[in-house]
């Protein structure tokens, strides 16, 4: 066979190769490589090519991209595909969960994954499942009565459904199999629950590919290019992947070397060392679903309440800004891991007009301790459960939040929201000298659809967004299908931050998205008219699709874009607007959303614990007053970095309420270029970088 594909290439002059596929193809592509001299040699002597063609084809190079739903291939963070897969199992989890709570019963569900439990463990993470079984990790012996007892309880605490995912390479201790049927009978003959088995199967591999999916793809296909046209005789054969947000490119033996370690070391029944080749990003998702499905905190840490802690330190937790999805897993996680440690935490209701002004409902005590069941399914709900305020703390007064910081002793603040949040973190931050209310650890996560806030690539909420966007996007596209050559005006939210619109331009095949960041002028857009008009009447193109940021310019607005294609487009194409509005902010969070909120918080709680304990005096009060204890917590390219908010204050403009520097403003030629425009100046990401980076580094 790798003779005849030699054959195939040498006569259309082929000498370098992508391939994209899991560990097989990949496998098969880096010995294809090896042999290819001997196949030219073979055929040479057959007389199949000519010598000629043995000169000119010489040397194959080959750049993999790992397409698979397994996530299973060692070497990069997420695979081609894995993101939609994920989708697929939440979105059949919580579909599910609504009919088991309202017949009480239990829910068996197998999915995909192979030898790989990266499917199942993320989805149990994002969807709060009560119990995982996955390859690497299996039950200890005697895990029957185990998992009976953890139900049995959790009924008796009042919870009304249970669900339960086995990855279809489940094995126990001993690798025998552990199938959802097992499972289910198990469930069945000892607690007499009505349990139903759902296997998801090929529905994970179907349905429209995700926002992160279509990028992740754009992004590593031009990589994958400019990685061939930098390859030399001499370079070997190498992986374009995703390190954190970096693209990275590694080399392919040492994947493949590397992956085959894990397939090694669960035959052998080593599963420790199979986590640990895995990488850290999949040790501590599997330390964090342990920690977080528990029923309830230690009894030596703090009671189930959640008022009665070990350590007598209070924490608070709060949103400022829009509410963004992700929001609701992250105070979870927090809450559920600090109690862990012996922390009490305050949940303040409505930001700041709850600490400050008190329950305007009198429905709830807007300062209250949150308890380990209090978050009980929190995970999947979108918006922010603990109310949020679009308010800055300086027009409330500082002098007046310190008050009431200091009158409910709290000595550690999570900050969960927008640009608001941070702003407000640099307040209090500057304001220590006059208030030492503000000298405790404050941690803020940025959590906002806009995805405007400095020291991060990522925000919680702009992955929903984009995936609103970019769906929104592909019915308006499919509702001009009986309409010949039409084409669409659409605006997205985002404030002055384009990364909406950019991102979903390029996730969705727009023709062009325009952004406040760079300069719109009416050169521009006559240029896009004409490309728009020659796409369609030369290359059979039938509809269009601009993209335009609701800050983009104040006189070239969404209306003067429509009338102006309208009316240049006439005899060729019709024109149509549309606003997409707070849809954007709605919705229920993505997988990634909740993913990356969960993992953020019990970052964030680990820090903030680490500065509580180095500054604690014997009276019990904390008192931390660098800048290192005010910080925001943010995916920096390849890592989760805590950096100082008066630091990020020189790289932020808040006039416009953007960072001064954007990492995706490189990703803007991708979209033109694939929009058959003539751009000539597209950058490299990727870096080169060994398999062992994946297995230091803890990313999302």
């Amino acid at each position: 066979g790798r003779l005849r594909a030699a054959e195939n290439l040498v006569i259309k002059n082929i000498t370098n190769l992508v391939v994209i596929g899991g560990d097989g193809s990949l496998t098969g592509a880096n010995l294809f490589r090896q042999e290819w001299a001997g196949l030219l040699d073979e055929l040479l002597e057959k007389g199949r090519i000519s010598q000629q063609q043995r000169k000119e084809c010489s040397h194959l190079n080959i750049v993999g991209l790992v397409g698979s739903i397994d996530n299973d291939f060692c070497g990069t963070d997420m695979t081609i595909g894995a993101d939609t897969a994920l989708h697929r199992i939440v979105e059949a989890v919580d579909c599910i969960a609504t009919t088991a709570s309202s017949h009480q019963r239990c829910f068996v569900m197998e999915v995909m994954g192979r030898h790989c439990g990266y499917l199942a463990l993320v989805g149990a993470l994002a969807t709060e499942a009560d119990w995982v079984f996955i390859p690497e990790w299996p039950p200890e012996d005697g895990w029957e009565d185990t998992l009976c007892r953890k139900l049995a309880n959790e009924r008796s605490m009042g919870q009304r459904l249970n669900i339960i995912l086995v990855a279809e390479g489940a094995v126990d201790r001993k690798g025998n199999p552990i199938t959802a049927d097992m499972v289910k009978k198990v469930v069945t003959d000892k607690l007499k629950y009505d349990t139903r088995v759902t296997v998801l199967g090929h529905v994970q591999r179907g349905g429209k590919p995700t926002a992160f999916d279509r990028i992740l793809g754009s992004r590593m296909g031009a990589e994958a290019v400019l990685a061939l046209m930098d390859a030399t005789p001499n370079t070997p054969a190498c992986v374009c992947s995703l390190d954190g947000n970096q693209t990275v490119r590694v080399p392919l033996m040492e994947c493949v070397e590397r992956t085959q370690a894990v397939q090694k070391a669960m035959s052998e029944n080593n599963f420790e060392e199979a986590v640990r080749l895995r990488g850290k990003s999949f040790q501590n998702n599997l330390l964090t679903y342990r920690m977080l499905t528990k029923l309830r905190p230690p009894k030596d840490k703090c009671d189930p309440s959640g008022t009665s802690c070990s350590t007598g330190i209070k924490l608070g937790v709060m949103s400022i800004g829009a509410p963004a999805c992700g929001s609701n897993a992250a105070v979870r996680s927090f809450v559920r891991v600090a109690l862990t440690k012996g922390y009490e935490v305050l949940g303040l209701h409505d930001s700041f007009d709850g600490l400050i002004f008190g329950s305007t409902t009198g429905l709830i005590d807007p300062v209250k301790p949150m308890s380990w069941t209090d978050v009980q399914g929190w995970s999947g709900h979108g918006g922010s459960l603990l109310g949020t305020k679009k308010c800055v703390g300086s027009r409330y007064g500082m002098q007046k939040i310190a008050e009431k910081l200091k009158e409910h002793n709290i000595s550690g603040l999570l900050i969960i929201g927008g640009f608001e949040a941070y702003h407000s973190a640099l307040e209090m931050a500057e304001a220590r000298k006059e208030f030492d209310a503000f000298c405790i650890p404050m941690v803020v996560i940025p959590c906002t659809i806009s995805n405007n806030v400095p020291g991060t690539d990522f925000s919680l909420g702009a992955d929903t967004a984009l995936n609103e966007i970019t769906d929104i996007c592909d019915r308006i596209k499919q509702s001009a299908t009986g309409t010949k050559r039409r084409v669409f005006v659409v605006e997205t939210m985002g404030g002055y931050c384009g990364y909406l619109a950019t991102m979903s331009g390029l996730a969705g095949g727009a023709d062009a998205a325009y952004i406040f960041e760079e300069d719109v002028n009416i050169t521009m857009l006559r240029d896009d008219v004409f490309h728009l008009k020659d796409k369609i009447v030369n290359m059979g193109v039938q509809r269009g699709l601009i993209l335009r940021n609701e800050n983009a310019n104040s006189n070239y607005t969404t209306d003067f874009i429509e009338h102006l294609f309208s009316e240049e487009g006439k005899g060729v194409f019709t024109c149509r607007k549309n606003v997409l509005g707070h849809m954007q902010q709605g919705g229920m969070p993505s997988p990634f959303d909740r993913n990356f909120g969960t993992k953020m918080a019990a970052k964030a709680l680990q820090y903030m614990s680490d500065q509580i304990q180095q500054s604690v005096e014997s009276s019990g009060k904390v008192y931390r007053n660098d800048p290192a204890s005010a910080v925001l917590l943010g995916m920096q390219r390849r890592h989760l970095s805590f950096t100082p908010v008066e630091e990020l204050k020189k790289t932020t403009d808040f006039t416009h309420r953007i960072p001064k520097d954007q990492w995706w403003l490189k990703l803007r030629p991708l979209l033109r270029i694939l929009t058959k425009h003539k751009e000539k100046a597209y950058t490299p990401e990727g870096i080169f970088a060994g398999v062992d980076d994946f297995e230091d580094e803890d990313n999302i």
